[in-house]
């Protein structure tokens, strides 16, 4: 399992491993910075006050020392790169950043792992690296992220939606979850999640939507497994948030190369 490492030696450490629905790794952190990618299956990962839902076309990077857990929404085949000090380009973010992978990026990374045993950083390995480094920092950001509140009563109607996205209670019934009126419930929101809980609620199920999407599921599938009233609720709330169509961001997303 993942904990508190410190590598020495090489620029980069590449590890694969497999969990199953339902995985679970800890909070922990690492010596070094992390390149956090699954070949298949969906990562729940926090970090840093915030939530991200990483499929196969995106990764999540996460800097030295910077506490983050993950869950396994399905079977999950993690390919994990963590990088030396030395080697992390200043192009590169402090804040854990959600980054879209390049068809390139995919292919080093699984030629990293098959080479995880060599020690050959003056040569080919060492060149696969070089580029492979090159092609992280290049790689561009993804907005999409869910801000997660640390007040606990806040946090417990947070949540209740994370766990449930199509539940449609109103504010009166969540601010019971919190044990709080509605009025400090909605103040709560403002100054934790620096944002109306109405918004805060319509980004956690479209953030729900991605792994749907991805999936092959169609956008009426995901609009009903979200509770909208209808796919066309759906598909203007999704295209107001992410910029495009469930259906076009479906197809970016299977085809990295349209992006």
């Amino acid at each position: 399992m993942f904990g508190p490492a410190s590598f020495r030696g090489p620029k980069v450490v590449c590890v694969g491993r497999d969990y199953p629905d339902g995985g679970i790794v800890g909070p922990h952190c690492h010596a070094r910075a992390q390149l956090i990618y699954a070949t298949a299956g969906v990562m729940e990962i926090r970090a840093a006050g915030s939530l991200w839902l990483v499929p196969p076309q995106r990764a999540l990077w996460v800097g030295a020392g910077v506490d983050h857990a993950l869950h396994a929404r399905g079977a999950v085949s993690l390919r994990t790169l963590y990088v030396a000090d030395h080697a992390v380009s200043a192009a590169l973010p402090d804040v854990p950043t959600s980054l879209a992978v390049t068809p390139l990026l995919r292919e080093l990374i699984l030629r990293a792992i098959q080479c995880a045993g060599e020690t050959d950083e003056d040569g080919r390995q060492g060149r696969l690296f070089d580029v492979l480094i090159d092609e992280v920092a290049a790689l561009p950001h993804c907005p999409l992220r869910l801000s997660m509140p640390s007040d606990p009563r806040l946090r417990r109607v947070c949540e209740a939606v994370l766990a449930n996205p199509a539940d449609r209670r109103d504010m009166a019934a969540l601010a019971r979850i919190a044990g709080a009126s509605p009025r400090t419930l909605a103040r709560l929101a403002e100054r934790d999640l620096g944002l109306p809980f109405s918004v805060w609620r319509q980004q956690a199920r479209i953030l729900a939507a991605l792994p749907v999407l991805v999936g092959g599921g169609s956008v009426t599938e995901a609009a009903f497994a979200l509770g909208y009233d209808s796919p066309s609720a759906f598909a203007s709330m999704f295209r107001r948030m992410v910029g495009a169509a469930p259906a076009t961001h479906r197809a970016r997303e299977a085809d990295p190369a349209r992006r």
